[in-house]
């Protein structure tokens, strides 16, 4: 038997369609609704919390830092995604009612957050021990000696690629219904580069920021994040904004 024949190979979509049809889809999501709710979104939530209590109880700052400091500016990603859904024809990015338990705002559901949430603690563990630790050092035959990447710069850039390539496949399943694009100019490239890049560069830079005069500037700068994230919510939820 011939295994091509029985394989059905990953399906990926590269760019939104903007067709009316994709609008009839972003006008049925229903956020915040509980229709779908079901026992699976307790689970994730004790999850997450396991992987971060057991890094607190561990003392791994760091790595607990580089989870928050992605998930805040995910949060900010996605509150800019709602506004645009508000204020223009569609939103860059949506979930569907029912590919999941509960959707927190057009673009997100509680299963894609809870994922944020532990997404740059996974990438902070992937680096080196030596924050400055560089990759891809090589001498030419010349003589010339190419000093290498920064580890973190690869690690950010690598992940940005994976997440960006895994997210044509999510827009492509179920007929693009289950994860919706709509612009014709939103697709893979610019989710690579101006979505996934900051997400990891976040995660991987700033649990190391200090200054002379502050080495405690990454609590402040993550903390900070996180304080407006909040405003945010609180203000424009209830103006019914996002």
């Amino acid at each position: 038997m011939n295994f091509l024949s029985i394989w059905n190979p990953l399906e990926f979509k590269w760019w939104g369609t903007g067709s009316s049809e994709v609008l009839d889809w972003i006008a049925k999501i229903e956020v915040r609704s509980t229709t779908n709710f079901n026992w699976t979104f307790i689970f994730i939530l004790a999850v997450v919390f396991f992987i971060y209590g057991y890094n607190i109880y561990k003392k791994n700052w760091r790595i607990v830092k580089a989870g928050f400091a992605l998930y805040a500016v995910h949060w900010l990603y996605e509150i800019m995604n709602a506004i645009v859904g508000h204020c223009a024809l569609a939103p860059l990015w949506a979930v569907s009612n029912d590919s999941t338990t509960f959707i927190l705002l057009i673009g997100v559901s509680w299963e894609l957050s809870m994922m944020f949430s532990i997404a740059g603690m996974i990438a902070f563990m992937m680096l080196p021990k030596d924050p400055k630790a560089k990759w891809f050092k090589f001498k030419t035959k010349s003589g010339k000696k190419f000093d290498g990447i920064s580890a973190k710069l690869c690690v950010a850039i690598g992940m940005a690629l994976f997440f960006g390539l895994f997210e044509t496949f999510l827009a492509a399943t179920n007929g693009g219904q289950t994860f919706i694009w709509y612009y014709k100019w939103w697709g893979m490239l610019p989710v690579f580069l101006t979505t996934y890049i900051p997400f990891f560069l976040a995660a991987v830079y700033l649990p190391d920021i200090q200054s002379k005069k502050c080495k405690k500037l990454s609590t402040y700068v993550i903390g900070g994040m996180w304080v407006v994230v909040v405003i945010l919510l609180a203000t424009l939820i209830p103006c019914k904004i996002i």
